[in-house]
């Protein structure tokens, strides 16, 4: 059963992201959008019994900063949890910072500037975060953030820290500058290998790309950096998709997670995004040994022809090599969204998909016309050895507002 994380809070949530300690893991921690004060701020629920409560805080906005948005988090070694942030001033001054908690969310060190903007000039969105936990790995405990400076074109930055997100170094650029991408993806390999990836989604030849870093983060292959390893064309999804009464925007987004189990699987990375080349948004998967040479686009929902399902996010268990792709999809009414997760168990060879929200939603909640934004993202993590932690956002049928909600 779902449980609701910010039932009876004001405004709306979304877009959450969760991490769960490796250790104990009783212990989470989502990040979300709150919009309860009038601006876009970042709220974050903490639990320490495995989901089934949770305490609700929102963190302090940097000095300068009227608002933030798009959040991220991970987990290291003990009780470590480290959130990115997108803050900003309206459409101008778009900035990446991080907070870190050493005492499993229940309190944030105050903001470190990853990437500062300026103006509208450079306005840096979008960020990812990934911590190696991989036990075969020399960097144990880098944290990497991703990120897209948006102007006429975008691009995707990235940056690493070597002290839990006290500091932040080497920027490096890891995609051509003249093309358009939204948000990356991160992974960590079983030897520590960083993979980065990203859709390019245009003026031309849409594609999913990878660089690979062997050295922590350092540096990246191929050493040219607007080359890359490609994945797979893409079709991106049409948005809002084409479906009467629909408005939100849609992003066609990668999602990335690498196998550091001793499983079957073990030593794969997945790369996932939800595709539009059957003239319907569908969720496809590519598998790779290594990261260099990748199988063909293959579907994993099973869902009807013709259904949506779109905003994927992956998770890989480390104990099992469990392949678990969360997203939404219409298939229940054709128009109401519900949150399904794709399992597999024999590393990525097939997917068996199962129901994980209690009730369909209406993406436009009580609003009489449809809304351009539910979000763009939600998030799949594993609780060890072996459990789904999901959370997405839906409008609750009572309030109509976007509330964060949690299952396994």
């Amino acid at each position: 059963m779902a449980v609701n994380i910010t039932a009876g809070l004001p405004g709306n949530h979304f877009e959450p992201s969760i991490a769960v300690n490796s250790v104990l893991s009783n212990n989470m921690c989502v990040v979300y959008v709150d919009d309860s004060l009038g601006t876009a701020r970042v709220g974050v629920a903490t639990s320490s019994n495995s989901g089934q409560t949770w305490t609700t805080q929102i963190l302090p906005q940097p000095s300068g900063y009227m608002s933030g948005e798009a959040p991220t988090v991970d987990y290291t070694f003990p009780n470590t949890f480290i959130v990115a942030v997108h803050v900003y001033n309206d459409f101008n001054d778009g900035t990446i910072v991080s907070y870190t908690s050493f005492n499993n969310g229940v309190n944030f060190n105050p903001p470190v500037i990853v990437e500062r903007g300026y103006g509208t000039i450079v306005h840096n969105d979008e960020p990812f975060i990934a911590v190696d936990r991989s036990p075969g790995s020399p960097y144990l405990g880098n944290a990497y953030v991703s990120y897209t400076p948006l102007f006429n074109y975008s691009a995707i930055f990235f940056q690493r820290s070597l002290d839990a997100g006290a500091t932040w170094i080497n920027t490096e650029r890891l995609s051509d500058p003249r093309g358009f991408h939204d948000r990356a993806a991160i992974a960590v390999g079983l030897s520590g290998e960083v993979y980065s990836g990203y859709v390019l989604t245009g003026p031309t030849n849409p594609a999913a790309n990878l660089r690979i870093s062997y050295d922590g983060g350092a540096s990246f292959q191929p050493s040219v950096q607007h080359e890359s390893i490609l994945i797979s064309t893409v079709v991106p999804a049409q948005s809002p998709l084409p479906v009467p009464g629909y408005g939100f925007r849609v992003q066609t987004n990668l999602t990335l997670g690498a196998d550091i189990s001793s499983g079957l699987g073990s030593g794969n990375v997945y790369a996932a995004w939800n595709d539009f080349r059957n003239g319907y948004a569908e969720i496809l998967l590519c598998t790779s040994p290594d990261g260099q040479l990748w199988s063909k686009p293959m579907s994993i929902t099973g869902a009807p022809p013709g259904t949506q399902n779109f905003f994927p996010s992956i998770t890989v268990s480390p104990s099992t090599g469990t392949v678990r792709i969360i997203y939404y999809t219409n298939q229940v009414n054709g128009f109401l969204l519900d949150v399904f997760v794709s399992e597999s168990f024999n590393g990525g060879r097939s997917f068996t998909s199962r129901r994980l929200s209690d009730f369909s939603f209406n993406p436009n909640g009580n609003s009489p016309v449809p809304l351009d934004l539910i979000g763009d993202y939600i998030t799949a993590a594993t609780s060890l050895p072996d459990t789904l932690a999901a959370v997405w956002n839906a409008a609750t049928p009572a309030t109509g507002n976007e509330d964060i909600y949690f299952s396994t």
